[in-house]
């Protein structure tokens, strides 16, 4: 009986450790993530001069596209380079998580912002 019960105590500490363990690669999964796209959109902003507007509409004429998904196609600035994709494509965020197009936003001070929350924590990057 004594065997068992140590087993019990045993296994119960390890499922809490497993799920702990879920929640913090969910998070590091969503850190990573938002690094990588503002890396991909200061990228962008270095080569068309202004980052992609966050809404629907496209910029049009050079660097266009729109969001975060304007990262994942070539662009052709104004001096007539090309250049990209800067990112092969907008990453899925964790399960559970908000998506990062939802949390791009372009400040009239011109910064940027990518948020995703979840798991009762938020990830923002720059």
């Amino acid at each position: 009986m004594v065997v068992v019960a140590i087993v019990g105590i045993v296994a119960a500490i390890a499922i809490g450790l497993y799920s702990n363990i879920e929640v913090r690669a969910r998070v590091a999964k969503a850190r990573a993530d938002t690094r990588t796209l503002a890396s991909a959109l200061v990228m962008y902003m270095g080569h068309c001069g202004a980052y992609p507007p966050a809404g629907a509409e496209a910029q049009g004429g050079q660097c266009n596209g729109s969001g975060l998904t304007a990262v994942t196609a070539p662009q052709l600035n104004i001096a007539g380079q090309t250049m990209g994709p800067f990112l092969n494509g907008v990453p899925a965020p964790p399960w559970g998580w908000t998506p990062y197009t939802a949390g791009y936003v372009v400040n009239a001070n011109g910064t940027f912002g990518v948020t995703t929350s979840g798991d009762g924590t938020v990830a923002t990057a720059p």
